[in-house]
């Protein structure tokens, strides 16, 4: 009896103990959930956050894990995969936490450089993320969103299912949002433009079963989101700690954003640098028509190598006063160099040839004030824009017509609306080199902007002009003209490149004896030593087929015109 007693206490404790045991064990489990839940607000928070910096971007990342549900729904997954599935998409961009901002929201195109550095939110992202165990498939979505169905996406170049299923579909939504919304440089995509778009990247882009899946919601109005579940009434909901959380993290990044910005303003005249100018600007466009003008300040290098950087600076300095006095209503920005970008809202381009007409005359009375500076004048191309369109499409326009000002002459503006687009006549080609060489003979004092060293060149023209008195030699002069193929608008970089390819197509071809500089924008001069005339066609064909095997654009067509010094010489003395 007593036995059975013993045994049945035993018993008793045991069972307390394992009542005990799974108490602690479902208490344990229950922390764990509660910290794994709370962690995921956090980033959930985090990435919140940093969507809340751009009202552009703002709640991307809960509409792309809402689209990206519906799609497995549709794909017959269950509840648990499902939600998995967006807790995965809603950080997929968490990895832009290390992109500048003013790289993800620069409205003109990325260089080379940026678009590399944007690519790397991927990787960033997969990092930050590699640790989060209890959200399956979490590092994976961050890391392979960006891939590509026919293996060109990016960081890993995977192709079909290689790319992992979480991925793909989350490339879907991630795709179809940011194509249903407004962009810095963009409206949202019309419906049928953007249904065309994935139908026309099925099997490239999109896998081709998830495409299908998104075309069917897509024709059956099935894309609208509760706005009920918004983060906004997320974080409302969360508790007291999770706001405390909230508020740190947006107050960390907002000081970030506030330093980022501090360092994007050109301390010599005040004015926004480049990406953070741009930005504004593009924002700016979205509310207001008005006047884009791409401003150039010429001879910047000449003042540099005759006076000094100082000179240079000063000159800056007081066209970036003038900018500022003349853009109260509007915005203006340093480029970079001697260039600059502004806009005029909500004026006619009566009042803008007015006041570009006043800021020209006042620039040139400064300029000619201070004898180090004499030769700054100003370059200005000009876009008349409305509400609605782009920035880069404007920007390209105003691009093109500062081109087209620096082929005529310099020193003046003109509208992209008013510019001929006709490729100047081999007549006004030879009639501006006669001008050039004229210009050279007399003192060497033409004030145009040379890229290389103008008084070397000059030197060298009067010493051949002496020795064709001297040696009745013959010598040429020769001009080299970039200009642009019909019905093309090649950007401002695509411009310099080919610049650059020419002039080492010119240096690796003409012999020592021969002189080259770059004498406008777009064009080169050349003093070729005694050739044989005949052979000069044949000496511009060898310079030209260098350029052409160094480029890979097809925007220009490089021509020539060439003098002979010599019958310059004998019409002078006439």
């Amino acid at each position: 009896m007593l036995i059975l007693l013993f045994v049945n206490i035993v018993r008793t404790l045991r069972s307390i103990q394992h009542i005990e045991n799974a108490r602690q064990q479902l208490e344990l489990e229950h922390k764990q959930k509660q910290t794994e839940n709370h962690s995921l607000q956090m980033m959930q928070t985090l990435s919140t956050t940093i969507e809340a910096k751009d009202e552009y971007t703002r709640g991307h990342s809960y509409r792309v894990a809402e689209y990206a549900a519906l799609i497995a729904a549709e794909l017959g997954w269950s509840s648990e995969e499902i939600q998995q599935l967006k807790h995965a998409a809603y950080l997929h961009d968490i990895g832009k936490i290390g992109i500048p901002d003013l790289i993800l929201n620069k409205p003109s195109r990325l260089t080379d450089d940026e678009y590399n550095l944007i690519k790397k939110h991927t990787v960033i992202g997969a990092e930050i993320l590699k640790d989060i165990t209890f959200v399956p498939h979490i590092v994976e979505v961050a890391r392979n969103h960006h891939e590509r169905y026919d293996g060109n996406g990016y960081p890993d170049g995977l192709s079909g299912v290689e790319i992992p299923i979480h991925a793909r579909i989350t490339a879907m939504a991630d795709s179809y949002d940011a194509m249903n919304s407004r962009r810095i440089y963009r409206n949202a995509l019309p419906p049928e433009m953007i249904r065309e778009e994935i139908s026309k990247n099925r099997g490239k882009q999109f896998d081709p079963e998830i495409t299908d899946v998104f075309l069917k919601l897509i024709d059956e109005n099935r894309l609208i989101l509760d706005n009920q579940l918004s983060p906004e009434t997320e974080t409302a909901a969360q508790p007291e700690i999770d706001n405390t959380i909230s508020k740190f993290i947006s107050d960390v990044v907002t000081t970030i954003k506030n330093q980022e910005e501090t360092k994007h303003y050109d301390l010599l005249t005040g004015l926004p640098m480049r990406a953070l100018g741009e930005q504004l600007i593009a924002e700016f466009m979205k509310e207001h028509s008005g006047c884009l003008v791409f401003l150039d300040m010429d001879n910047l290098k000449k003042i540099n190598d005759i006076h000094g950087h100082k000179a240079g600076d000063r000159a800056l300095k007081n066209l970036g006063n003038l900018l500022s006095r003349y853009t109260i209503d509007g915005l203006a920005c340093r480029l970079g160099g001697d260039e600059f970008l502004l806009f005029l809202p909500d004026v006619t381009a009566e009042y803008v040839s007015d006041t570009m007409t006043q800021l020209f005359k006042q620039f040139h009375a400064i300029a000619q004030a201070d004898t180090e500076i004499r030769y700054a004048s100003l370059s200005a191309g000009l876009c008349l824009c409305t509400i609605g369109d782009t920035f880069a499409d404007c920007y390209a326009k105003a691009d093109k017509a500062l081109y087209f000002v620096k082929q005529n002459g310099k020193n003046q503006f003109s509208f992209y609306q008013q510019i001929n687009y006709q490729a100047p006549g081999s007549a006004s080609i030879a009639r501006d080199l006669r001008q050039i060489a004229d210009s050279l003979r007399q003192s060497g004092s033409y004030a145009g902007a040379l890229d290389l060293n103008y008084r070397d060149f000059s030197r060298q023209y009067e010493y051949m002009n002496q020795l064709i008195i001297r040696s009745s030699c013959r010598c040429y002069l020769v001009m080299v003209t970039m200009e642009t193929a019909a019905d093309t608008l090649p950007h401002i970089e695509e411009i310099e490149q080919a610049l650059s390819q020419m002039e080492q197509s010119i240096r690796q071809t003409i012999r020592r004896v021969d002189v080259c500089t770059r004498y406008s924008a777009m064009q080169y001069l050349i003093i070729l030593f005694e050739p044989i005339e005949t052979q000069i066609p044949n000496i511009m064909d060898r310079i030209f087929i260098q350029y052409y095997k160094h480029s890979k654009s097809h925007s220009f067509q490089p021509g020539y015109e060439y003098l002979t010094m010599t019958e310059m010489k004998e019409n002078d003395d006439k």
